[in-house]
Order: structure tokens, then C-alpha cells, then sequence
């Protein structure tokens, strides 16, 4: 007789985590699922930013701010290590810093809570930050730092412990036929299947993955030697190349003038999407990034020369003390060519989340909120 469940969730990632989290909060009996002995997907392979500030004014935004709420609730109670250390975005271009001025002047209406900073300012909050042709700093409170390593690794064994969570590792799931489903060559059985599988697009649902028209993106990451307490980051750090990827400052005015100057004297920043910002974890160790290579661009093979590009910015804006890189990694996670998630119900009692491009530690615990109020409103 196969084991029954209310619901069983595909991936052990940071999205599959946070409905199991919701879910069994909420007295359901849930089974996760995760084909590998461990998840080692985009979700460990990040910086570890909780960004509000870097979503769109509005739903996105606010969703963010839920989902940090969310984090440091489960963090807390986990006793999982974070650090609400904030952020600062840095500008050394007067284009830069006229996007960091627009932006805070209409902040507040928008719902960000922000500060324009000076030089000295910025210093105050961050003495890694090189102050030489700095003319400004966007100074935020509400980025969380985690490990993603740890939290990934360690919420498995919480959820279990506080909520009843089952965790099936090594077993993949094959299909669903509501409410059989089929892992590891056994039959199992769950009234509602939420498949959160990442950049896997081919074992359940295809069809559904091919019509919403994803991107899959590459980005190359690293990591320094464990600095202690040697040196302090402060807060979460954001180059100026930055401004050009989160759509919170796409309503700038002056953003154009830094697309075009970085097309003009820094072709290859585009040409391999590249945005340099730090986090530093419990150990001490600098997380550094990254640069974004889409669709056929991907390929299985880093680039030296992407990572060079990443230290010779991140080289311009932070003193790092006897810099070394420990570790060098890439991800891939799926992105939405228009919008910021997917969700969709492929078939009878099946739910496919995906598609949280680069924002799944920001997004994942507000998104499965919403994803979980709507299926209780569903009729059974």
C-alpha cells in the first residue's frame, strides 16, 4: 500500500523549502522530493542576498518585503545564521550617481526605505569600500544576508523536526497521475503534486515549461578564504554596473546614459552580462559576483575571462586585504523572458512554480505564500 501524504512537493531548493514551510505551517502532511542526495541547484550557488530593494515598485516589491519577514521568522527559529546587514549600491560615474538620485527621491512614495548617502557617509557604514572618485552611495536596511549553503543544507532536518516534513533525497519523480505519484520506482500518494524543479524542464510537464518560453541563464561566482573577524564587509556591496540589471531603477531617467556608456567603453560588461556585488558570510568568506550568459551562450565551460572582468571592477569600488579565491562555481537557474515568476496547473491537482530568475532567495517565501493561500481557496 502506497504512503499517503496531503501534498508532495518536487525539488528541495529554497522555492520547494519555502511551500513545504507554508504548507506544514498551515497542518498539512507534506513529502519533498529531490532527485540528487542533496539539492545542489542554483540555491546554493548564489550570494546568499535576501534583495528586496533590487524588485520592481509594487506586487514585486512587496512580495520581497513579505518574504524577508518570512526569512527571518524561520532563520530565527532554525537558529540558522543571517546578518540584516542592508545594502549599498556605489557610484563613481555622475551618471551612476544621477540614477542613485532619482531613484531616492521617488523612494519613499514607492515604498523603498532608502538613503542617498555621501562619501563620508558611505565610509562610515563600510570602511571596505574604497572612497577614492566615490560620489555617492544608495544606502538601504532591509537586505538580509544567509548562507545558502547552511540554510539549503540545514532546513531539511527543521522542517522535519518542527512541522513533520518527510524528505525523500536521491529520489526523482517520474509522474503524477492525481493522486498517484510515481518517485523512485514506488507509488506514492498526494492530492496535490507542486513541482519546483528549477533548471530541469524535461521530466515533468514539458509542455507546460516549453509554451511559457523560459530562459535558462549562467552566471560565474566565487568565494575568498574565510577572512573571521579580519575583515568586515559591512553591508551587502553593488558596483554601479549594477543599476542596469534590477528592474527597481529601470524608471530612471539616467539609466540610459549608463547603458550606453558601458556598451560604449566596456563592450564585454554586456556582452557577458556582468554586475559585480558582495556578501560576506558567518565565516568570513567574500561571496563575489557575477555575470549572466543566456539560452545558446550557456555552455559547460567557465571563462577565465569573466572572472577577471568580475576582480578588475570589484577591484575599483572594495579594499579587500590579501585577496585569495577559494572557490570559483557556476549556476543556472531559469528566468521568465517578461515576468518575474511562473505558476502554473499543468493537470489535475499538479502545480508547476518556477521561473524566479535570479531572485529566489528574495522571492521564495512570499511566493509560496501566495501560492499556498490560492490552492486553499481552491474547491477540493
Amino acid at each position: 500500500m502506497s504512503e499517503s501524504f496531503d501534498d508532495a512537493i518536487v525539488g528541495a531548493g529554497v522555492l520547494g523549502l519555502a511551500h513545504a514551510f507554508h504548507l506544514a505551517r498551515a497542518g498539512r502532511k507534506v513529502v519533498v522530493f529531490e532527485r540528487s542526495s542533496r539539492a545542489s541547484g542554483a540555491s546554493v550557488r548564489n550570494f546568499g542576498m535576501v534583495w528586496p530593494i533590487g524588485q520592481p515598485t509594487g506586487s514585486m516589491h512587496q512580495m520581497a518585503l513579505r518574504s524577508r519577514g518570512f526569512w527571518l521568522e524561520v532563520l530565527t527559529a532554525a537558529k540558522l545564521w543571517h546578518n540584516p546587514v542592508g545594502s549599498l549600491h556605489l557610484a563613481y560615474q555622475a551618471d551612476e550617481a544621477e540614477v542613485l538620485a532619482e531613484f531616492a527621491r521617488r523612494a519613499g512614495d514607492a515604498g523603498y526605505v532608502c538613503e542617498l548617502l555621501t562619501p563620508e557617509q558611505v565610509a562610515s557604514r563600510s570602511p571596505a569600500v574604497r572612497t577614492t572618485g566615490l560620489l555617492a552611495g544608495l544606502w538601504s536596511p532591509t537586505e538580509v544576508c544567509v548562507d545558502p549553503r547552511q540554510v539549503i543544507g540545514e532546513l531539511p532536518e527543521w522542517l522535519t523536526r518542527e512541522f513533520g516534513v518527510r524528505f525523500e533525497f536521491g529520489t526523482a519523480v517520474t509522474a503524477y497521475d492525481h493522486p498517484h505519484v510515481t518517485a523512485g520506482g514506488r507509488s506514492w500518494h498526494a492530492e496535490r503534486l507542486i513541482v519546483c524543479s528549477g533548471a530541469d524542464f524535461e521530466t515533468l510537464y514539458p509542455d507546460a515549461y516549453a509554451d511559457a518560453g523560459f530562459l535558462l541563464c549562467k552566471l560565474q561566482m566565487m568565494r575568498s578564504q574565510a577572512y573571521g573577524n579580519r575583515f568586515q564587509l559591512g553591508p551587502m556591496l553593488a558596483g554601479g554596473l549594477t543599476l542596469r540589471h534590477y528592474a527597481c531603477f529601470r524608471d530612471c531617467p539616467s539609466l540610459a546614459d549608463v547603458k550606453s556608456r558601458v556598451v560604449r567603453e566596456t563592450p564585454d560588461f554586456d556582452r557577458y552580462g556582468i554586475h559585480v556585488m558582495a556578501s560576506q558570510n558567518g565565516r568570513g568568506e567574500l561571496i563575489l559576483g557575477d555575470s549572466h550568459e543566456y539560452g545558446d551562450d550557456i555552455e559547460p565551460f567557465d571563462k577565465p575571462e569573466i572572472d577577471r572582468l568580475i576582480l578588475d571592477y570589484l577591484n575599483t569600488f572594495l579594499d579587500v586585504p590579501d585577496l585569495e579565491i577559494a572557490a570559483r562555481w557556476h549556476g543556472i537557474y531559469a528566468k521568465h523572458k517578461s515576468d518575474g515568476y511562473f505558476v502554473a496547473h499543468p493537470a489535475p491537482g499538479a502545480t508547476v512554480v518556477n521561473a524566479v530568475g535570479g531572485a529566489g532567495m528574495t522571492l521564495s517565501f512570499g511566493l509560496a505564500d501566495e501560492v499556498v493561500r490560492t490552492l486553499e481557496r481552491q474547491p477540493a
